[in-house]
């Protein structure tokens, strides 16, 4: 089974691999290529802006396993924040081995030491049954909520 899971906050040397698993995760769930030159230096300057957000990533056997990013969302209605679980991977060869649970405790932890926190949120793909099963194992709820986005084409 190898050895524990071990999470830590991202720093700027994992960029290139933050920057191979966003690439990865497109593909394997949208079927989508990422346009490098948008999605190196836009993981790359999270390190340089931690007001919007950091990563976390999970090493196993002496590698990075998985990552996840966490954003923020204030709420008004509950004075305080939401940490938004984005950018969810786990390698291939480290899947099936806890690496999401651990990431996601960890995320967990870090969020219930902070007092402005008052909770967890993420989106998912409907079809993605299984990461929904996964999800509320993890004790998250599926809410009545739509998710609904307006992309502005901007040049960078």
């Amino acid at each position: 089974m190898g050895e524990a899971v071990i999470c830590r906050i991202a720093k700027k040397a994992d960029a290139p691999t933050l920057i191979g698993f966003n690439v990865a995760l497109a593909a394997e769930t949208e079927d989508k290529k990422l346009d490098a030159a948008i999605l190196s230096p836009g993981v790359e300057r999270l390190f340089n802006l931690p007001q919007y957000g950091f990563y976390i990533v999970a090493e196993c056997d002496g590698s990075i396993a998985g990552s996840l990013l966490i954003t923020y969302e204030w709420s008004d209605w509950r004075n305080g924040l939401f940490w938004w679980i984005q950018s969810v991977y786990v390698a291939p060869e480290f899947r099936r081995r806890g690496v999401y649970r651990a990431l996601h405790s960890f995320a967990r932890e870090l969020a219930s030491r902070d007092d402005d926190v008052r909770g967890l949120r993420l989106y998912v793909e409907s079809e993605n049954t299984g990461a929904h099963r996964a999800y509320e194992q993890l004790g998250m709820e599926e809410t009545s909520y739509k998710f609904f986005e307006e992309v502005f084409a901007r040049q960078m």
